[in-house]
């Protein structure tokens, strides 16, 4: 009863329950199940479609200029402004990604240049099908995420599934949110919401690095755009279970193994170790509410809730688009006009011949291509028939779960601080990790 009269647990309980609401909870939209926030985001989208390349257009242009003309000028005020400097002061190499963004959406935004660049396959795969839907998600994920992160969810459930995330995956019992954020939702949410609890000094770098490229899992919907195009929805029940078994063994393997296993559990700006031990005087409940009270009592007041949320959105617009752009067209050209990938795809010939898995040498080709878009596989897959190669690379695909075009480089973009060499690494082994569960599976199915 004590409890119910502190205004303290209100401010902790109505924040929460709507970013829940929001983030977490499922609802049926047609015959898919998705999460407000998506919903709403797919309404704003309607609303700008026939603007989202005038705006992309626009918000690079400026996230680059001004970047251009602080850089020559050194702007006093920027130099004063944390936000600002972070903002409009890159490092040399993410000055010139910011650039080489800047070049293709004038390219492509006055129809010049090589067709190479600016083809559907590659800027306008980004330009037209992908940033659209970021603008709006963006938008209300950066205004709206600090519902579910400073008003005591986190430290909620952080301590209540610890006794689950921390022995089984080594990581902190809130990063379970991340994962659930990103399953109901997009996985663009969970990277978003893992880069901000670094920021904020909850994950340690191997923590983020960990959770970014393992919990920030594809969506249901979009899990099953990717079976449609293979032509198997009659198996998604089946698919998705598959999809769940391989990324868990894969959550728990990976990060065992180097690059993820040798980034030190080092924290932003000067924060320690977090203790995530329950007194023994208390229950784990108990304990749960007392943390999430206590850090609603520090919460965020509405001028700063609006003011937090415009920083996460200039953050990902001025930031994140750029590099979106730069390293998922990149990354297309060479998956769509050189072999780069199809000859990366060669190692896997034998393995899938090992796996007893049909049409290999076709198979192989689609293996590495997941790296630039997770579309791809699938797409390249119309060419083959056997039912079950279509199983393994629509699954293989989904559960690979870091590529270019979109999750790849948003994790870049972020304050994750990770390589797209050890991105690429991390492909790789949970590729090679979840690909002999998967063709188990396919045999038992077909």
């Amino acid at each position: 009863m004590k409890t119910l009269k502190n205004k303290n647990f209100y401010k902790f309980l109505i924040p929460s329950l709507i970013g829940i609401l929001l983030f977490i909870t499922p609802i049926k939209d047609g015959t898919n199940f998705t999460i407000p926030i998506a919903l709403i985001a797919n309404s704003l989208l309607d609303l700008i479609q026939n603007y989202t390349t005038d705006i992309i257009f626009s918000l690079i242009m400026i996230s680059t200029i001004i970047t251009c003309l602080n850089k020559l000028f050194k702007f006093e005020l920027f130099k004063q402004s944390k936000t600002l400097n972070n903002l409009f002061n890159p490092t040399p190499f993410w000055f010139i990604t910011r650039l080489v963004g800047a070049l293709i959406i004038i390219l492509f935004y006055f129809n010049l240049g090589p067709s190479f660049i600016i083809s559907a396959d590659t800027s306008g795969l980004i330009i037209n099908d992908l940033m659209p839907i970021l603008l709006c998600v963006f938008l209300l994920a950066g205004m709206l995420l600090p519902l579910l992160l400073n008003y005591g969810l986190m430290d909620f459930f952080g301590v209540l599934l610890i006794k689950v995330m921390r022995p089984v995956f080594n990581l902190p019992g809130r990063s379970a949110i991340d994962c659930i954020a990103s399953w109901l939702g997009d996985g663009s949410i969970g990277v978003l919401l893992t880069a901000k609890q670094y920021e904020q000094g909850f994950y340690s770098k191997r923590e983020a690095c960990v959770i970014a490229t393992t919990f920030s899992a594809v969506s249901i919907t979009f899990a099953l755009v990717v079976l449609s195009e293979v032509g198997l929805e009659a198996y998604f029940i089946p698919f998705y279970l598959t999809v769940a078994l391989a990324g868990i063994v894969a959550a728990i393997i990976v990060p065992k193994l180097a690059p993820l296993s040798k980034i030190p559990d080092t924290y932003l700006g000067n924060h320690d170790t977090i203790d995530e031990s329950i007194p023994n005087d208390t229950t784990a409940i108990k304990y749960a509410l007392d943390k999430a009270i206590n850090s609603a009592q520090n919460s965020l007041s509405l001028k700063q809730f609006i003011i937090e949320g415009l920083k996460n959105v200039m953050d990902m617009y001025f930031q994140v688009l750029p590099v979106i752009l730069a390293f998922g067209t990149i990354t297309l050209i060479i998956a769509t006009y050189t072999p780069v990938f199809k000859i990366l795809g060669l190692p896997f010939i034998p393995i899938y011949y090992l796996l007893g898995i049909p049409e290999a040498q076709l198979a192989s080709q689609t293996v590495i291509v997941g790296f630039a878009d997770m579309f791809l596989p699938s797409i390249m897959a119309h060419e083959i028939t056997s039912d079950l190669t279509r199983f393994v690379i629509a699954t293989t695909s989904v559960v690979q779960l870091i590529y270019m075009s979109e999750i790849g480089s948003i994790i870049l973009g972020s304050s994750i601080d990770i390589s797209i060499k050890d991105l690429f690494i991390i492909f790789i082994q949970r590729t090679l990790v979840t690909l002999p569960i998967i063709a188990i599976v396919g045999h038992i199915l077909f």
